[in-house]
Formats: structure tokens, C-alpha cells, sequence
């Protein structure tokens, strides 16, 4: 199963790293847009980022009411985006409205659910009234997504054999906390992997920021992960 990269821009507006951006442009497809840049510069920042060459993983987690969130899905259609994201624990009506919105205004757009963050251990889940393990939540959110007609799931790399076992594999599984080998983390992610464990457990993307943006040479960071998925 073919496995690509998705590039986080963690920054306040594509001008911040557009050094970075014009390098990896042409090398890397995918870019993520999430709510740090979407809040600081809205629409537009994904509109440049596109203009440079980028499909758009736009990661804004919408989680309301279901009329809002349909309507916010109609809205984010109209901008040159290929991913969407939306929290799963929204509930099934959320999901359907958002699911009917998405078939209409852009067909070929593709919804992620949003299942457990990969910054929740089983304390935290715990703390917040849910009793079930991370990964028996993780199970539970992606039945109920792709029974709604979501077309994907944005899971932790330990969830992905798990996911595929119980899932179409017409679902397409999205993948942070992804951890080059030998990079450390210095972030809230705690479930991680590195790119080729989490390809060959089956995801169809994974999503990495800060082991590009943060090296000394992020091409070669970026080019060495994409090498490594070539392998699996």
C-alpha cells in the first residue's frame, strides 16, 4: 500500500517559512494548514500555500452543532483544498450533515474523522469521563465515522493494524506522530512510530512538521523520509 507525506506548516503564515515551502515545493505533494496558520491569516493562507504547488490537508477539527458544521464544510469547499478534518466525537448527526454537505458542494473532498488525539494517553482519557482505552475509543469513533460516510480517519500510528482489521480498506488512514528514526520528540505527541513502521502497518499518509522543519536541512529531512517510504 503506498504511503505519502504530509507536511505540517506549524507557523503563523506561509511567509514565515516560505523559504522552506519554495524548496520542498515539487519534492513533497502534501501540505497540512491547521488552526495555528488558518486563525492567524484564514482563507488566504490556503490559498498561497496551493498556489505553490501544494494539495491542502486542511486540519481545522470541526466540532459544533451539525447545522454549523455543514455549513462550515459548504465554506471550506470553495477553497482549493483535497482533506478536511472534523472531530468524530461530534456524534452521528454531526457527521451525517457534514458527510450530505461535502457530496454536494465538493464531491471529490475528502472528510477525515478526528478520533483521539495522539496527545491522549489513557490517564487523560480517563480524566475527561471516558473509560475506555485509547485504542477501544480509536475503534469505537472510526465504526461510527465510516458507518456515517467518512472516507478516512486520522489515527495514531498504533491504531493503524487495528483500523485496517475492522475497517474497508477503501478508508484511507492519516498518520501523525510520526518520528524519523533517531529524531527525538520534544513535543505533546505520545504515541508514536517512524515513517516505515507506520507504512508497513498500513497508513495511507503520515503526517510530520517539526523533525523536517527543525533540521538543519529540511529538503534532505523531508527527502529522506520520502526515500523511506519508497522502501516499505
Amino acid at each position: 500500500m503506498a504511503c505519502d507525506l504530509i507536511l505540517v506548516l506549524d507557523a503563523p503564515s506561509p511567509r514565515a517559512i516560505a523559504p522552506v515551502l519554495r524548496h520542498l515545493s515539487g519534492k513533497v505533494r502534501w501540505a497540512k494548514i491547521g488552526l495555528e496558520m488558518f486563525t492567524a491569516c484564514g482563507p488566504d493562507c490556503v490559498r498561497e500555500v496551493a498556489g505553490m504547488g501544494f494539495e491542502i490537508f486542511l486540519d481545522l477539527k470541526l466540532h459544533d452543532i451539525p447545522n454549523t458544521v455543514a455549513r462550515a464544510v459548504e465554506s471550506a469547499a470553495r477553497l482549493p483544498i483535497r482533506m478536511l478534518t472534523l472531530h468524530t466525537a461530534g456524534g452521528r448527526e454531526m457527521m451525517r450533515r457534514a458527510v450530505k454537505a461535502q457530496q454536494q458542494a465538493a464531491p471529490s473532498l475528502l472528510l477525515l474523522g478526528v478520533t483521539v488525539l495522539t496527545s491522549l494517553g489513557e490517564n487523560d482519557l480517563r480524566e475527561a469521563g471516558v473509560g475506555a482505552a485509547p485504542e477501544a475509543q480509536v475503534m469505537r469513533l472510526a465504526r461510527l465515522a465510516v458507518g456515517c460516510g467518512l472516507g478516512g480517519i486520522v489515527c495514531s500510528p498504533h491504531e493503524i493494524a487495528p483500523l485496517r482489521k475492522q475497517l474497508p480498506p477503501s478508508v484511507k488512514l492519516v498518520t501523525p506522530g510520526i518520528r524519523p528514526a533517531g529524531v527525538g520528540g520534544d513535543d505533546d505527541q505520545t504515541r508514536v512510530m517512524t515513517p516505515a513502521e507506520a507504512a508497513r502497518a498500513g497508513a495511507n499518509f503520515i503526517v510530520v512538521g517539526r523533525p523536517i522543519f527543525k533540521a538543519t536541512d529540511p529538503a534532505a529531512a523531508a527527502q529522506a523520509i520520502l526515500a523511506e517510504l519508497k522502501t516499505v
